[in-house]
């Protein structure tokens, strides 16, 4: 029985990942289109399924061999590679609470690490069940654990900026928002090789000061529709019921893998996963 269960749910990825992938000739994925409600809503047309390789990790057979530089009479000096971050519209500099709800398709993020004891976990959960999600990383937990931010990119999840120590951002001057959200994006830059391009707020208090700095900073925003408050710890059952309650097509579902005892989530993780994809979820995740 449970070997036919497994097979189904690898069929539903494949299945999907078919479907889809016809989709994303014809659309930009993740493009983001104004409501009337003045909400963003994303248009998913990235295909869900397995990770897949870094970018960094994947060769290119069409790029040329670089010719050999010419003698130098000085001593050879790095250049230095400024990142060049994408100007946004204004619909993409609002955030984004919910994606296309026309797709049967989920958007899981995770907030708060990396923690070296439940990052792991749920990364093997994920593994398991072929999911991409958007790890949202803390700075000053990134600068602590960057084998485990470098693990978490090679698998194919998304990096974003969720600032550097966690603050209230609407009681903060401009330079100290700014300050929080570039530390974090250069250091992600630095350790991973890809520039951030999405930024939650602590707590999904996004402020006008926030909006201006992630804009300028080429990073859109990405709020959530499914909060189980797992970071309250208010139990196993609570978090899954919440979820599945809670659920449908175009969410963007809150967890939490670091800030202190995240046994909870993980194991509601576990339970919850599977009930999603066996009721025709599939999963997204902005592209890397």
């Amino acid at each position: 029985m449970t070997s036919r269960i497994t097979s189904r749910r690898l069929l539903m990825v494949a299945a999907g990942m078919s479907l889809l992938g016809g989709a994303a000739a014809c659309k930009s994925p993740w493009a983001a289109t104004a409501t009337p409600e003045g909400r963003t809503e994303v248009l998913v047309t990235e295909t869900p399924g397995a990770p897949v390789p870094s970018a960094a990790a994947s060769p290119t057979s069409s790029s040329p061999t670089p010719s050999p530089a010419p003698p130098s009479a000085g001593p050879s000096v790095a250049p230095t590679v400024q990142p060049v971050r994408k100007a946004l519209s204004e619909a993409e500099s609002k955030p984004v609470y919910d994606l296309d709800p026309s797709q049967r398709v989920v958007a899981l993020t995770i907030d708060d690490g990396p923690d070296p004891r439940y990052t792991p976990q749920v990364l093997a959960l994920l593994q398991q069940h072929g999911i991409r999600a958007t790890f949202f990383l803390i700075g000053e937990n990134a600068v602590e654990h960057p084998a485990l931010v470098k693990e978490i990119a090679d698998r194919g999840h998304h990096i974003a900026n969720h600032t550097w120590t966690h603050p209230d951002l609407r009681h903060m001057s401009e330079s100290a928002v700014r300050d929080e959200l570039e530390r974090t994006s250069d250091l992600l830059h630095r350790t991973t090789g890809r520039l951030p391009t999405w930024f939650r707020a602590p707590g999904g208090d996004f402020s006008p000061v926030s909006l201006r700095v992630a804009a300028d900073l080429g990073l859109r925003n990405m709020s959530w529709s499914v909060d189980p408050r797992d970071w309250s710890r208010p139990g196993t059952s609570s978090i899954i019921d919440t979820v599945l309650k809670d659920v449908r097509p175009g969410s963007i579902v809150l967890n939490h893998d670091g800030g202190g005892d995240r046994s909870q989530t993980v194991a509601a993780l576990k339970a919850y996963l599977p009930v999603l994809i066996d009721s025709g979820y599939l999963f997204t995740a902005p592209p890397n």
